[in-house]
């Protein structure tokens, strides 16, 4: 999934792009010279991205790429069990009582089949609150890190986490936009459908 990232200087935002426009703006930005902090944030996860200005813009961009790519998983070795592995089907040892078994001996497809109807019904139940989390944790970390200084950061903190969308923006309605707008593509899952 690609991202797209936003830089800073002080809580002054100057680009919002791919990796491949924000990282050489932010190069050039301090190239001329900044007083201020200059950042820069994942506007999906809300980590900030570290920049090493001592290479050329081919080699920063490589570095960071290179930083933010997730390791390639290493195959764990497994012995080949019950399942159907090319399906993507694995067999585990289950623990249930026998009430459970009897239960779901009855269902429709058997005990497995039956599972795996549980299984996805909790999935789809919990996935708009897992959805809400989510955002909520990567607008505090952005948060945290940005505006940690401003007028009224500990109330809109408190109004983030009770999801009291309303105070939260009037909490920050005086801050910089550019903060302002990351914020709120952030909460964009987050705030109720109404709203």
């Amino acid at each position: 999934m690609s991202s797209t990232y936003v830089a800073f200087v002080g809580t002054r935002r100057f680009a919002r792009g791919s990796l491949e426009e924000v990282v050489p703006a932010a190069k050039r930005r301090f190239e001329q010279g900044v007083e201020e902090r200059l950042a820069m944030f994942d506007e999906r996860t809300g980590h900030p991205v570290d920049l090493n200005f001592d290479h050329d813009d081919a080699q920063l961009l490589a570095s960071v790429k290179a930083r933010l790519e997730p390791a390639p998983p290493t195959p764990s070795p497994t012995p080949r069990g019950r399942g159907r592995p090319k399906l993507g089907v694995v067999s585990r040892e289950v623990s249930l009582l026998p009430r459970h078994w009897e239960w779901l001996a009855q269902q429709r497809g058997g005990a497995s089949a039956g599972l795996r109807r549980i299984v996805e019904a909790a999935r789809k139940e919990g996935r708009e609150e897992e959805q809400v989390g989510r955002a909520i944790e990567r607008a505090h970390r952005f948060l945290w890190d940005m505006a940690g200084d401003l007028v009224g950061f500990e109330d809109a903190a408190r109004a983030l986490f009770a999801r009291d969308f309303e105070t939260f923006d009037r909490r920050i309605c005086r801050w910089p936009v550019g903060v302002r707008e990351l914020l709120g593509r952030m909460l964009a899952d987050a705030r109720p459908s109404d709203a």
